[in-house]
């Protein structure tokens, strides 16, 4: 067990769970976008949709107060790339207008998912879009469970490659190899598909960071539709193949 795990994070507002982990998720959801969203479609699920401006994930997550009449919250300071213990996280209202960042809130029901989940249906500045389903976990700890409908589970508390791919024989031998290469340990890896012979996508926590050169390297091999690198001690690395 970690100290974070003990103690929490460092935060602006009453509930880590409604606060930090909100952030956070709308915060990995942007890194995995490699860009600033444009528009951004937030749906809560559970008590995000039920407890609000109660704790102050309203704020946490950047809702129009004027929208927020039903206690909804969403994860607009996240998205502006701030973090936990950013204090401008109270005036995200207004942060996001002046971004030009247009976002709208509704509810949702999601069978089977942990009470503070969030579905974010992201388009970025250039135009790339993204779904990412995240819960908050307690103690500021999030799980990102879904990317663009696939399932995944990872917290984004190690520097994390992401690959999407066509689901055919030799990425995986591909991947480690060129992380083998460089040096850099793999601590998880989850594989994921959608259909067999369709669309996969690994998830490889790491203990050393991503460079360029090997987000570079994956982007070039056959077959790899996307990939994404979150290190850790930048905060965020992300490219995006063709």
């Amino acid at each position: 067990m970690r100290l974070f795990d003990v103690l929490g994070p460092v935060m602006t507002g009453p509930s880590s769970s409604h606060t930090a982990g909100a952030v956070r998720i709308g915060l990995t959801a942007r890194n995995l976008l490699g860009e600033a969203p444009k528009t951004a479609e937030i749906l809560l699920h559970g008590s995000f949709a039920a407890t609000g401006r109660g704790h102050g994930t309203d704020r946490a997550l950047g809702a129009d107060a004027e929208q927020a009449e039903r206690a909804v919250v969403t994860l607009v300071a996240g998205l502006l790339g701030m973090l936990p213990d950013d204090e401008r996280i109270p005036d995200s209202f207004s942060l996001a207008q002046q971004a030009g960042l247009d976002y709208t809130i509704g509810t949702v029901v999601l069978r089977g998912a942990h009470p503070n989940t969030a579905l974010l249906r992201l388009e970025g500045v250039s135009g790339r879009k993204l779904e990412v389903m995240g819960a908050s976990i307690g103690g500021g700890r999030i799980n990102i469970c879904q990317i663009d409908g696939i399932t995944t589970n990872f917290g984004g508390d190690h520097n994390t490659l992401i690959v999407h791919n066509q689901d055919t024989p030799g990425h995986v031998a591909e991947v480690t190899t060129a992380l083998a290469q460089r040096g850099i340990n793999i601590a998880t890896m989850q594989l994921y598909r959608s259909t067999a012979g369709g669309y996969a996508v690994m998830v490889l926590e790491c203990d050393q960071p991503l460079p360029d050169a090997l987000i570079a390297e994956l982007r070039g091999m056959q077959g790899i539709v996307k990939v994404t690198g979150l290190n850790l001690a930048q905060q965020t690395e992300t490219k995006e193949g063709a």
